[in-house]
């Protein structure tokens, strides 16, 4: 509510402006009560309302205001009257060019304002040296607001730029983003057809084999038969999760075959051979998977290995802990190096890769620095479908 409030305040720029012009024309008003004056309360208060009011549109019409200020100080020379608090508007006007208008004008109305000094030392003090003096004070203090304003327009001219700078490079990292999930799903698509041509070809050979074996050896027809069945439905499930992947644009090459949870203890000594100490531990009672989720598993752990050996540190080590549960495979790859700490380039698309990868499945991945220090990854992937004990 507050913070509304405050914002509405804000945009009625008008209502500010006379909100901080209001404390200037009591003072200035205040001061015109003098009963030795021969011009009297109501010559001051008319000269106090000419300066102060224009200031309610200062930032609106910055220069029109300050033409005006300076327009009503000049006809208050010209016939003489003392200087008032009110003729402080003719500084708020040069503040306010130097501040929101371009340089020229912050400029020209110094000079003006220069000007003003100059006659204003030349008028008002009866002796040679206050004259000096009074010119010089008052040329302090006009330049002074000037330098005021000119540093307040470039800190916000600075500002500005760092802020649409942070907006682009945040649309450029999120396109990024974007372009990387693209291309995870090309990559993921790929794999995912080594998968389901596995399977086919699976079941081209079961049912060339039953074929043959139908008349001369039924129990081994039926086991095809089954073989062919169960197959088929691990392929309709990787091909419903395939039709979920777009694989626009790829030409990345010939297949290749992909590799699995068998796969994980090389991807371990190709790790620990690179320097890394690591500790590997399988828990749970294991199960057969389907390639793609052997695939998932088996890059998660590499993209998690490879986040460690580029930000946890030369002197980290990393543990990977593989649990079969009943409902879910879990991967846990963590680390003792910098977690938090670590430089980051704003560039890298790993996780998003692995929760593409998970996704895809049903799972989750969750990554973060750990309160002790280091850094954690855990991947849950669902055992379901395809999976059996």
């Amino acid at each position: 509510m507050l913070g509304r409030l405050w914002e509405w305040w804000r945009s009625k720029k008008p209502l500010v402006d006379a909100a901080f012009m209001s404390p200037l024309l009591l003072v200035s008003i205040l001061a015109a009560w003098d009963p030795t004056d021969k011009l009297g309360v109501p010559t001051y208060t008319v000269l106090s309302l000419a300066l102060c009011l224009p200031l309610i549109w200062r930032r609106t019409y910055p220069r029109a205001v300050f033409t005006v200020v300076a327009l009503v100080s000049f006809a208050q020379w010209l016939e003489g009257i003392t200087p008032v608090a009110g003729n402080f508007a003719v500084l708020i006007g040069i503040y306010t060019l130097a501040a929101d208008q371009p340089r020229v004008w912050g400029f020209a109305a110094a000079t003006v304002g220069e000007l003003g000094a100059l006659m204003a030392a030349l008028r008002y003090p009866p002796g040679a040296g206050e004259k000096k003096q009074s010119f010089i004070m008052l040329s302090i203090l006009v330049w002074s607001v000037w330098i005021l304003g000119t540093y307040i327009s470039t800190r916000r001219a600075y500002t500005r730029s760092v802020e649409e700078r942070a907006e682009r490079l945040e649309r450029e990292r999120d396109t990024e983003v974007q372009m990387a999930m693209a291309a995870e799903r090309a990559r993921i698509a790929r794999e995912l057809h080594d998968v389901v041509a596995h399977n086919v070809s699976v079941i081209v050979v079961q049912a060339d084999g039953a074929s043959y074996a139908i008349e001369t050896d039924t129990a081994r027809a039926k086991e095809a038969l089954e073989t062919i069945s169960a197959t088929g439905r691990q392929a309709l499930a990787e091909m419903r999760r395939l039709l979920g992947v777009l694989r626009e644009g790829d030409d990345t090459g010939p297949y290749a075959p992909q590799p699995g949870v068998g796969q994980l203890d090389e991807l371990v000594e190709q790790v620990r051979a690179s320097g890394l100490p690591l500790d590997y531990e399988v828990t749970g009672e294991p199960r057969e998977m389907s390639d793609g989720r052997q695939l998932t598993i088996f890059r998660i752990v590499q993209e998690g290995l490879t986040n460690t050996l580029k930000h946890a540190g030369p002197k980290a080590t990393a543990r990977v802990r593989l649990h079969y549960g009943d409902e879910a495979v879990e991967v846990r790859i963590s680390d003792d190096g910098r977690g938090a700490a670590a430089a980051d380039d704003g560039r890298g698309h790993g996780l998003a890769g692995m929760r593409e990868r998970a996704a895809v499945y049903g799972g989750t991945v969750e990554a973060g620095p750990r309160p002790g220090g280091g850094f954690e990854v855990v991947a849950r992937i669902p055992a379901r479908e395809e999976v059996r004990a």
